[in-house]
Parts: C-alpha cells; sequence; structure tokens
C-alpha cells in the first residue's frame, strides 16, 4: 500500500559553513541539496528527512 503525501513540507537553510566538520556530516547536507549558505530548499516532512536534519542541527535552520 502506497503512502499518500501529506501535503507537508519543510524548508532548510544553511546557516554555518559545513568546512571543518566531519565528512559524514558534510555528505548530509549535501544530500539535503544545500550547496551555498543561506540557501534554502524545501523537503517533503518525512522520519527519514528529520533524521537527516537532526544530524547536521548546528549548521541549519528550520522552517515548518
Amino acid at each position: 500500500m502506497a503512502k499518500t503525501k501529506t501535503g507537508k513540507t519543510i524548508k532548510v537553510t544553511l546557516v554555518k559553513s559545513a568546512i571543518g566538520y566531519p565528512k559524514p556530516q558534510k555528505a548530509t547536507v549535501k544530500a539535503l541539496g544545500l550547496r551555498r549558505l543561506h540557501q534554502t530548499v524545501e523537503h517533503e516532512d518525512t522520519p527519514a528527512l528529520r533524521g537527516m536534519l537532526a544530524k547536521v542541527i548546528h549548521l541549519i535552520r528550520i522552517e515548518e
């Protein structure tokens, strides 16, 4: 059974550089689609996304 979209989105903004942080954190920032400081992207709110955000919460700002 396929899950339906809830329509909830989260805006994620990179507010601190990933330079000097471990490679897994840099890879998470890249996987989120963030390339430059103050760049904002929108993602559908999922448990997998929430886990990614928790790993780099010190580098980003989240708006629901």
